[in-house]
């Protein structure tokens, strides 16, 4: 287990180029996989996450050469190939769902399983959903949970009810599978659809490949046409703004002056409302073509009210954020964060006041309340990269000297995070 020492640090400046887009990245891959043909990826992001899944992607019939340190050329085939052995999907819940309902495409049984902290994150609505479609799928435990063992043999199609309150994750899984089912497919969601612009993210890799896919304006419902054939595309990832929203953030929290390059202005990503935010907050933010600059503020952060159903991944950097403002915000929209690589809404309020903060759960929202001045402490990641990281960033603005132990989890999303932080001047020491 990797321990840091992170100092108050008074100031950082400097520019670090966004990492690629993890979304982005594993949908790309998948897509490139399912179109027979070469596919090109420029710039992905190589984390442990999106390692899974090309692992798993070569294991369904893909071809994946690395031509540079920077380009992958994918081969892929015309339908998926029975995985010679147990799909290892490690920690990562885009891997197994968006892949269990792929695997029924193939001709025989396949078998998608985890680390410990997938083997506790939910499947049951999407078993559900497939049951629905003629797939013949189940959780081997019983509980709803990986292990999950998937009967192939083709797709019929018809109609399937899901819910979108548990992750927007099932929904692209049976978006990415059911244009190649045998009949069409309709989709229907039976609660408001959360994380939308993960779903509008996979629609568009899906149309890059040729594949067609129709939509209600409230995503409430989908028709799926049959009988489609991908088509080889090539990406360039763009930069992932739920990670870069952690340096934005240090640079809040700071009053410093940070640039972020390779972030895209008119991108699908819903994270992207970080700037705004940190704009409400009273954080001077400066916005040009591919790059977001933080300027610091004239005076303190100012608490804020925020709903971030649609953007869960922001939660814990928000909370980091409230922690240096002066009075009560309250962050709405958490509770599917109790099933994350941690219990989030727990390890949240279990790290922070430790650091002099109020911090409390209430029904679906955190609420915090702060004097603006966290002390130093120390830390646990919980072996969860956001918290890993929200724990970094307010280190860096609280008196004195913090430990936070277990940062190797963040490899999971953002590898070079702790350099990147580090080559702003912030004091790091690995101990």
């Amino acid at each position: 287990m990797t321990d840091i020492i992170v100092k108050e640090t008074p100031f950082l400046e400097g520019t670090v180029k966004a990492p690629p887009s993890k979304s982005f990245t594993h949908r790309a891959f998948i897509a490139a996989t399912l179109s027979p043909g070469l596919s090109v990826i420029k710039d992905p992001l190589i984390c442990d996450d999106t390692l899974a899944t090309l692992d798993a992607c070569r294991m369904l019939g893909a071809k994946i050469r690395r031509k540079e340190t920077d380009v992958f050329e994918i081969h892929g085939c015309s339908k998926p190939l029975i995985p010679e052995d147990v799909i290892n999907c490690r920690d990562s819940a885009s891997t197994i769902r968006f892949l269990t309902p792929i695997c029924a495409l193939a001709e025989g049984i396949s078998v998608l399983t985890g680390g410990e902290s997938l083997r506790r994150r939910p499947m049951g609505p999407l078993l559900d959903a497939m049951r629905q479609l003629g797939i013949q799928c189940y959780s081997t435990r019983g509980d709803g949970c990986p292990p999950v063992v998937v009967f192939g043999g083709g797709i019929k199609g018809g109609k399937a009810s899901i819910r979108g309150d548990v992750s927007s994750q099932f929904i692209s899984g049976l978006l990415f599978a059911t244009p190649m089912a045998q009949e069409d497919t309709d989709i229907e969601i039976s609660t408001a659809l959360e994380s939308k612009p993960y779903v509008e993210i996979t629609m568009s890799i899906l149309r890059s490949h040729g594949i067609e896919v129709e939509a209600d304006p409230d995503f409430r419902s989908f028709h799926v046409p049959s009988d489609q054939r991908y088509t080889p595309s090539n990406h360039v990832i763009e930069g992932d703004y739920s990670s870069a929203a952690f340096l934005l953030a240090a640079a809040a929290i700071t009053n410093s002056k940070v640039r972020v390059t390779n972030l895209k202005e008119d991108s699908l990503q819903g994270d992207r409302i970080i700037v705004n935010l940190l704009k409400k907050i009273g954080v001077k933010i400066k916005v040009e073509k591919n790059l977001v600059e933080v300027e610091g503020s004239k005076q303190h952060l100012q608490p804020f009210n925020v709903d971030l159903r649609d953007n869960p991944d922001l939660v814990p950097v928000c909370v980091a954020l409230a922690c240096f403002a002066h009075g009560r915000s309250v962050i709405r929209g958490v509770k599917r964060l109790r099933f994350k690589e941690s219990d989030r809404v727990a390890a949240l309020l279990g790290e922070f006041i430790k650091m002099g903060v109020k911090v409390q759960a209430v029904k679906d929202a955190i609420e915090v309340e702060s004097d603006g001045r966290p002390h130093g402490a120390e830390l646990s990641s919980h072996d969860d990269h956001r918290i890993a990281m929200a724990c970094i960033i307010s280190a860096l603005g609280s008196e004195g000297k913090s430990i936070i132990r277990g940062v190797e989890c963040i490899n999971k999303s953002y590898p070079n995070f702790v350099k990147d932080i580090a080559s702003l001047g912030a004091e790091i020491v690995e101990r």
